[in-house]
């Protein structure tokens, strides 16, 4: 009970530090669960379990502040949903996993540090197509990952000029919720299987959030919001690549 009782304090803390920066932590949530000593089959499904709660509310307190923007959201999120939904019911091995989603997030953490003009940009017009195509991508790895998407989206549409920071990081909780819960289905229905521990685990995700969320809508900027999502995605990665 106290090894549990550490976990879920571990996963309160990384899902406040994520929450401010309108991410939810399946990385982190990942890496927690992979100290814990949770099998490869029990850590994705779980993870997405935490996505869906800790993204559940953020998605509704941005929704009370009218932080999201819909418009684009499901220009985005309705082809993800399809892809995430089939990347769950795949399986690949932890060594490849764990490579290729640390590579993955390193590369964005990057791209968010060379975005340098990225803090007073001018939002670009959003082609349907290119929504779609950007949606379908970064829902299959969300669905492969367990990770929910957000850390792939956001560096993509600020690439594309499609969103400031603070827009951005106001998408990636509702796209995360879409995504992880159309990747549980897929994911359950490939037979792997929630913790048994996952309620206490919940509880941890769902504080964290909270306070995490309240502090990013008061007291982020969007160039703090664009550091501190660059500094988690690189610890994220290189956490998972030195995990081989």
């Amino acid at each position: 009970m106290q090894f549990t009782l550490i976990v879920t304090l571990l996963i309160g803390f990384v899902s406040l530090l994520y929450s401010t920066a309108g991410q939810v932590g399946g990385t982190a949530f990942l890496a927690v669960m992979s100290f814990a000593g949770l099998s490869a089959e029990q850590m994705r499904p779980t993870a997405l379990v935490l996505n869906v709660v800790a993204a559940g509310y953020a998605t509704w307190r941005l929704h009370q502040q009218r932080k999201i923007e819909w418009n684009l959201l499901w220009q985005i999120a309705i082809p993800s949903m399809l892809t995430a939904f089939i990347g769950g019911l795949l399986a690949i091995g932890g060594s490849l996993y764990c490579i290729m989603t640390g590579t993955l997030l390193i590369a964005a953490s990057f791209l968010m540090l060379l975005k340098r003009r990225v803090d007073n940009i001018k939002v670009r017009q959003v082609r349907l197509d290119r929504a779609a195509l950007v949606g379908a991508v970064t829902g299959l790895l969300s669905g492969l990952t367990g990770i929910g998407g957000g850390v792939f989206l956001v560096p993509l549409i600020l690439m594309l000029g499609w969103a400031s920071p603070r827009q951005a990081a106001g998408l990636s909780p509702p796209f995360i919720l879409c995504n992880s819960v159309l990747a549980l289905a897929g994911v359950l229905l490939s037979g792997q299987s929630v913790n048994p521990e996952a309620v206490f685990y919940i509880f941890g995700a769902v504080l964290g959030a909270m306070l995490g969320t309240c502090i990013g809508l008061r007291w982020m900027t969007d160039r703090g919001t664009r550091y501190v999502l660059a500094i988690i995605l690189l610890f994220a990665g290189v956490r998972l690549l030195l995990s081989q």
